[in-house]
């Protein structure tokens, strides 16, 4: 097969965006001419020397093979410098893209007259096809379902994001906000260019919504960590809050998009998310490892008795409450919220507050499959000392090799992303188990793997060093996936253990509600 001139990919690229991005012929000139400035190329392909054949455009997912090849010229031309890439993709597809008020007339149309359902799927579908959700590098992420005791986790090594660090995500809360756009999720990062360190968001498109009478943003997340992966953004620069106005918030969202689930991260650094300087909330249309789970306990309340009051069997403290009356978990959700802010168990460790704020929860609201509004309350803390710098109820040191950023609502749900160093990491362990590599190596303190030595420690223990390549991977990732097992526990603030066990079931009962088994 030929190899395609840049003119020629720009055809195709035309031709893809007339089919799947709202690309009118009429402005094929205007978009031709644009791409070639954008290429530096002098003119395009001579009429009639390429016409792209209709049945290979089709059914494309997405345009990124197209970019690759651009791409490629762009770097050997000296045009851009490779790492500039992304960026410079971004721009490519910048000029084929509709203007966001044309997506948002789309959007509103298609729930009109089919159903919200249909609408999300149709900008989902866009955020794929304009490469905002890059979707070749998500397939390209190690993906995998790993059975646990609870319910199976379900664990990604993500090598599109950096990992974050704890620190600098508590220090963005106190940096002067003069920046334009002031953070990633910021209103203005639709059509933004991006630069240094920061990145382009000039395909990015956004839905506006009311919750609770107030504008909010919808968006896909380009990181897609599961099916329709949405943030829900306040329109406002604040940051984050978890109070009863959050609930209803989060109940108007699903009033509007009944087949997601929406939670809002604690607001709190260590157990909250990466950004805690603009309140969002983070959703999708998928059944998450949490709501899988058995029940634990269940519990009555003679103030609410229209509502049911569960404690799900799962490795952190989660207070479910369901009821087909939202009034009432909106009212409970406040009683146990202020409850449990001031609520302290020294025995255990929990402390409400010293000179900060620590107890904190995450709510995460749907609707169950009895079609009943469903509250669950992830009941968190993020109190350090000077045993556990990081947090008590942060992941322990010795599983910082696997995980050390914050476990946000996502992760406390049982959906893991690691970070994408792991792959190559897993990879240069393997050389342990099957004989390449001696562990005295790993005493160089400069070697690579050094933060791995206790984990290849107990992989030698268990499975020796004469196992097969296939072997040595599986061995790999089943003590990631008991590892993950164990930063769940972490997070828990009442053990599975007799003590954590009749605390919890004591301050149930602080709550007033009634054990029924």
């Amino acid at each position: 097969m030929a190899i395609k001139t840049p003119q020629e990919l720009i055809e195709d690229l035309l031709y893809y965006a007339n089919t799947h991005l709202f690309l009118p012929l009429s402005d094929n000139i205007y978009a031709r001419n644009k791409l070639l400035a954008k290429l530096k190329l002098p003119e395009p392909a001579q009429d009639g020397t390429h016409n792209p054949n209709k049945d290979d455009f089709a059914f494309i997912k997405s345009p990124a093979k197209i970019l690759s090849k651009l791409s490629d010229y762009a770097i050997e031309q000296g045009i851009i410098e490779p790492n500039k890439r992304v960026h410079f993709e971004t721009e490519i597809m910048d000029i084929l893209c509709p203007p966001p008020s044309f997506i948002i007339d789309l959007f509103d149309q298609k729930a009109y007259e089919k159903n919200i359902k249909e609408a999300c799927l149709f900008l989902y579908d866009f955020c794929i096809k304009s490469n905002y959700i890059r979707y070749d590098e998500v397939l390209a992420n190690l993906s995998w379902t790993a059975p646990a005791e609870k319910a199976d986790l379900e664990i990604t090594i993500n090598i599109a994001k950096p990992e974050k660090d704890n620190k600098k995500t508590a220090e963005l809360l106190k940096k002067p906000q003069t920046d334009y756009p002031k953070c990633p999720l910021c209103k203005e990062n639709v059509g933004f260019a991006g630069h240094e360190n920061y990145p382009s968001r000039l395909t990015l498109r956004t839905i506006p919504i009311f919750l609770n009478e107030e504008l909010w943003h919808f968006q896909f997340s380009p990181y897609r960590y599961y099916n329709e992966h949405c943030i829900v953004l306040s329109d406002e620069h604040v940051p984050m809050e978890v109070n009863q106005t959050t609930v209803v918030r989060l109940f108007d969202f699903i009033d509007l998009f009944p087949h997601y689930f929406i939670g809002s991260n604690a607001a709190l650094p260590r157990i909250g998310g990466s950004i805690l300087n603009h309140d969002h909330y983070q959703g999708g249309a998928y059944k998450m490892p949490l709501h899988k789970t058995k029940i634990r306990y269940r519990f009555s309340s003679p103030d609410y008795p229209d509502v049911r009051i569960l404690i799900p069997d799962w490795y952190n403290n989660v207070i479910r409450i369901e009821s087909q009356n939202r009034a009432s978990l909106e009212k409970l959700f406040g009683e146990i919220l202020d409850y449990f802010l001031g609520y302290n168990n020294e025995k255990l460790n929990i402390i409400a507050y010293t000179n900060e704020q620590h107890n904190a929860v995450t709510p995460i609201a749907r609707f169950n499959e009895d079609g009943e509004y469903s509250l669950d309350i992830i009941l968190r803390n993020n109190r350090a000392d000077e045993e556990h710098p990081d947090g008590i109820f942060h992941v322990s040191s010795d599983l910082h090799n696997i995980k050390k950023e914050s476990i946000g609502l996502i992760e406390a749900m049982g959906v893991f992303i690691l970070p994408g160093r792991l792959s190559k990491e897993a990879e240069e362990i393997k050389d342990f188990l099957v004989g390449k590599s001696k562990l005295k190596e790993l005493s160089d303190p400069n070697h690579p793997l050094i933060a791995h030595t206790g984990m290849i420690a107990q992989l030698i223990n268990d499975h020796g060093t004469n196992l097969s390549d296939e072997d040595a991977g599986i061995a790999i990732e089943k003590y990631i996936n008991k590892a993950c097992e164990r930063i769940l526990k972490c997070t828990a603030l009442f053990k599975d253990d007799e003590q954590g066990d009749k605390a919890f079931l004591k301050l149930m009962k602080d709550l007033g509600f009634k054990q029924i088994n």
